[in-house]
């Protein structure tokens, strides 16, 4: 009698498959699906599971999610809101703070962020795949690429059952993950940052102190004399808090559960701002976020980001240093890029080549402008206005040193419609602006929810600058197709009316 496993292999036949579950694997799938092409989407594990880059970015809530239609997923989950963040890097020795919008009880309704935890954002967005008709099957692996000289055309995986899988498709789509082991059929190698060599411990936290009022959601980066800390606030009560040192730290914190923690608390104590914060918590010990974890090589980029019939998205891909939480911003994007590729080439009206080459030029250039500042922000010497300086330079923007910063580190870089809030009313943003730029003009200065003094990073003009490109770019989404965009790699393409595929530039 024959065994599940020395059955024939079950035939199938979609579109499209997606290889992994992740915000970027979900992206992908759903808005392919939401075009009426056939998905099948193969998670290894069975979530809700969890996962590590908790914080993420508006250009993910107001632009990603909005095209998924699950921002009222996402308002219901009650995620922290995230405003900004607070710094205490470079040579100023005085935590310093940035906002989405500088000043959010005024600026509209796409200040803000949220930070997140992981299991529940995830699960929302494949459960949310699943409702636009993606066939979403968990505990499932995959083992094998079907592909020829010409191209990749499907995947071979055992499913819950045991029986084996042949998938034959028009495009794979691998969004497994760092771990991959299907990226190498995209035809590069994964090489790895000369620059990024760290490495981070990170655990969970109950008890943690909050900034008041509506700074208490703010990411907190904190620089000490080996590396640097991140604290995000999940809850009123439940923060999350990793340690980055250098790989020639790395025996220090790869030993027993015990070497590691205590090396985790050792850091903490050498960087009083987070060692303040944590000064009446509890590290969680059990459950799920009772683990230390570790995480190590995590910059990276592949040689090549699609080959005919694949493509790379998320971690599969790339990754860079987490320090402005550009991980789920990165994978949710590409997931965009590649469904835009994928539904273009579908639906005949763009050449796989050069629908592809837009979604790599587009992927790569994002990551790039990312990857330069970063190098450039990891000079303690500096100050924060040399970090703004150096965002307006990566980012070629004609603009303040400091909306460069803001457009930047808000994930809307690349100034696409499709990463900017929809639904919201224009006027709102106008009067906002001028609001905010007569009272800073009034007063001189502006002050955080603590009370800190701003006046040294923001002048009258300088706010006014910011607030008027962020309506910009905001009114640009409430008008949708009624707005040119213009090619944001020479002679590329440019979204279609709906945002899910590319057309031509009209001409002229």
């Amino acid at each position: 009698m024959n065994t599940a496993t020395e059955q024939p292999p079950v035939q199938e036949e979609f579109d499209v498959v997606v290889v992994g579950g992740g915000p970027g694997g979900s992206t992908a799938a759903t808005l392919v699906a939401k075009h009426g092409h056939r998905v099948l989407l193969l998670e290894k594990e069975t979530f809700p599971r969890y996962q590590i880059g908790e914080s993420l970015l508006p250009a993910t809530v107001h632009g990603i999610c909005r095209l998924l239609d699950v921002q009222e997923d996402m308002e219901q989950a009650g995620f922290m809101v995230k405003r900004g963040g607070s710094f205490r890097w470079g040579t100023n020795p005085v935590p310093w703070n940035f906002l989405f919008a500088l000043a959010p009880e005024l600026s509209g309704p796409t200040s803000y962020a949220y930070q997140v935890e992981r299991m529940k954002f995830d699960d929302i967005l494949l459960r949310n795949a699943a409702r636009h008709g993606v066939d979403v099957r968990e505990n499932v692996a995959v083992h094998e690429v079907l592909e020829d000289e010409d191209r990749v055309r499907g995947v071979r995986f055992t499913g819950a059952d045991g029986r084996v899988h042949e998938v034959s498709a028009r495009y794979v789509v691998d969004a497994s993950g760092n771990k991959t082991r299907i990226s190498k059929h995209a035809g590069g190698e994964r090489v790895y940052s000369e620059f990024f060599k760290n490495l981070a411990l990170f655990g969970y936290f109950e008890g943690g102190k909050r900034l008041p009022g509506p700074d208490r959601g703010n990411i907190l980066c904190a620089a000490f004399d080996e590396g640097w800390i991140w604290y995000i606030p999940l809850s009123e009560t439940l923060t999350s808090v990793g340690v980055v040192i250098g790989q020639g730290r790395a025996s220090e914190i790869q030993g027993t559960a015990e070497d590691q923690e205590k090396a985790l608390l050792g850091f903490i104590d050498r960087c009083d701002i987070v060692r303040d914060h944590l000064s009446d918590a509890t590290r969680v010990t059990e459950g799920t976020y009772g683990e230390l974890r570790v995480r190590k090589d995590y910059s990276y980029a592949n040689t090549r980001f699609w080959r005919p019939g694949m493509a790379l998205v998320g971690d599969a891909a790339c990754f860079i240093d987490p320090v402005f939480s550009t991980g789920v911003h990165l994978a949710t994007y590409a997931g965009l890029l590649a469904a835009r590729s994928i539904n273009s080439v579908l639906a005949g009206a763009v050449p796989e080549e050069r629908a592809f080459d837009e979604f790599e030029g587009r992927y790569r250039r994002e990551y790039a402008v990312f990857y330069e500042f970063l190098s450039a922000f990891y000079d303690m010497q500096g100050s924060e206005e040399n970090y703004f300086w150096k965002a307006k330079k990566v980012t070629s923007f004609d603009s303040s040193d400091l909306e460069a910063f803001v457009t930047l580190v808000g994930g809307v870089a690349s100034r696409e419609k499709a990463l900017t809030d929809s639904t919201a009313m224009a006027e709102r943003f106008s009067a906002s602006s001028k609001a905010l730029a007569d009272a800073v003009a009034a007063t001189g200065s502006m002050q955080t929810a603590t009370g800190e003094r701003m006046n040294h990073l923001f002048g009258a003009k300088v706010v006014g600058d910011v607030m008027q490109e962020m309506n910009e770019i905001q009114r640009r989404g409430v008008l949708g197709a009624g707005i040119k965009e213009n090619p944001l790699l020479p002679g590329g393409l440019v979204p279609g009316t709906d945002g899910l595929s590319w057309a031509e530039p009209a001409a002229g």
